[in-house]
């Protein structure tokens, strides 16, 4: 879809989707550091949250690197 591949709107959802809600800290934020300390007491709901929220920064991510390979 042409929507995941502009810039403009995929930074967009990194910013508001991915980051939201953004006190007292970034959701995606504390979502990372409970799995890096090993995702101990995650359910389904949090995995979920994981998702939603990481998805517009795998999107940016492969448009960088599509960006990279492209050059």
């Amino acid at each position: 879809m042409k929507i995941f591949k502009d810039f403009k709107i995929v930074l967009l959802l990194c910013l508001t989707l991915g980051l939201a809600p953004f006190f007292p800290e970034p959701h995606i934020w504390g979502k990372l550091k409970w799995l890096i300390g090993g995702a101990q007491g995650m359910q389904l709901m949090d995995w979920f949250d994981v998702l939603l929220h990481g998805f517009p920064f795998v999107l940016l991510i492969r448009l960088i690197v599509l960006k990279i390979i492209k050059k």
